[in-house]
């Protein structure tokens, strides 16, 4: 009798618990608006720190809170260049040197097939 009582179910896969006499962690909904003018609304926890920006659900863009400001934009290095990082390494004159020598080896190697 016990194995027709579970027949066609599988063990873990559903659970047959309600969800009544349970309390749910305390929640807060917060609006946000991206720039092409998407309203949606996310569930986050009561403690959880809420972010200025979110992705949009519907384009993808980035989307404000309602309530909040524009997040200021930390002031970084400028990116580092290849010719940045070679001029760490070395003079002009050394980099005159280095062509001089290459070009030379390639012009004897044209001489060398003609």
């Amino acid at each position: 009798m016990a194995e027709r009582a579970l027949r066609g179910t599988r063990l873990g896969a559903t659970s047959y618990e309600n969800d009544r006499n349970t309390d749910l962690a305390p929640r807060q909904e917060v609006d946000y608006t991206c720039t092409k003018g998407h309203r949606f609304t996310v569930t986050l926890a009561a403690e959880a720190e809420v972010p200025m920006t979110w992705e949009c659900r519907s384009c993808g863009a980035t989307a404000l809170r309602v309530d909040g400001e524009l997040p200021q934009t930390k002031k970084g290095k400028p990116p580092r260049t290849h010719w940045d990082m070679l001029m760490e390494r070395r003079t002009l004159e050394d980099l005159e040197e280095v062509l001089a020598e290459r070009l030379e080896i390639l012009r004897a190697g044209r001489r060398r097939t003609a």
